[in-house]
């Protein structure tokens, strides 16, 4: 095999693909090489671009997500091609959708700072199971008394969205047009919509057994995020060198008195 030639690496990419059933990153498609045999970059990326292409008119593609490349089946064969598995898949609440929008949206946010925009307690196992999926995580504390945890999502939350970064999270006024209408019913929680459920498989889990307050409408929650798109922070690696330097400011005034002693 010529492995410097893009068409018979793009057969090889494949393989390796369809092989793992994740995604690859480039990185990890040049330790799969000896040094000797390893091909340019520039024929990696000339052998994706080919692979891309020879999925054009079949029901699979080639998707870059957070995580790398992988071979998919299209999203609009996804309701037949779910009939393969016997397990219905996991409906998600309504407050589920709305706290993973706001950690996705507002990022990075507290748990306080969840509740006082929907106006209602958010279930400690909603947090929890977000957490064991890693599709948030903790990326600092607020610097506030008590220290809450401040949450952002995750890059295997974009790989499950079918997602390479946060820049293609879809725009808020799409999610508008998904709103559902208001029921004539004393139900706790409105039903999701279909385009929207089959997007995730989160479990479906019960409020806390808590008194609302004035539970914020999906309306009112799109407008809160509304205006918080722009600017949305996609890095949180300075956090913990804010947190550094706060210590040391903290410090100071203790060692200007030992000095004065």
């Amino acid at each position: 095999m010529n492995l410097s030639d893009p068409r018979e690496l793009a057969s090889l990419l494949e393989a390796f693909l369809l092989a793992s059933g994740k995604p690859q990153s480039l990185e990890r498609f040049f330790e799969l090489f000896e040094e000797a045999e390893r091909p340019e970059p520039a024929v990696f990326k000339k052998a994706l671009a080919l692979l891309g292409k020879s999925c054009e008119g079949r029901a699979f593609e080639l998707k870059e997500v957070a995580t790398g490349y992988r071979l998919q089946v299209r999203e609009q064969y996804a309701p037949w091609v779910g009939r393969l598995w016997e397990e219905r898949p996991q409906r998600y609440s309504r407050a589920m959708l709305e706290t993973l929008a706001l950690i996705a949206y507002r990022q990075p946010i507290t748990r306080g700072e969840i509740e006082d925009i929907r106006g209602v307690a958010v279930n400690s196992h909603i947090v929890k199971t977000l957490l064991e999926r890693e599709w948030i995580r903790v990326v600092g504390y607020r610097d506030v008394p008590g220290k809450p945890a401040m949450f952002a999502t995750t890059k295997l939350f974009l790989d499950h969205f079918n997602l390479k970064s946060l820049e293609e999270l879809p725009p808020l006024a799409a999610l508008r047009e998904l709103e559902p209408e208001p029921l004539l019913a004393f139900d706790d929680e409105l039903p999701v919509p279909d385009d929207l459920q089959a997007r995730a498989d989160l479990a479906d889990l019960p409020e806390d057994a808590v008194e609302p307050r004035n539970e914020t409408s999906f309306s009112s929650l799109l407008a809160e995020l509304d205006s918080m798109e722009q600017g949305l922070k996609t890095d949180f690696d300075d956090l913990a060198d804010a947190e550094q330097d706060d210590k040391r400011v903290e410090a100071l005034p203790d060692e200007a008195e030992a000095t004065r002693d």
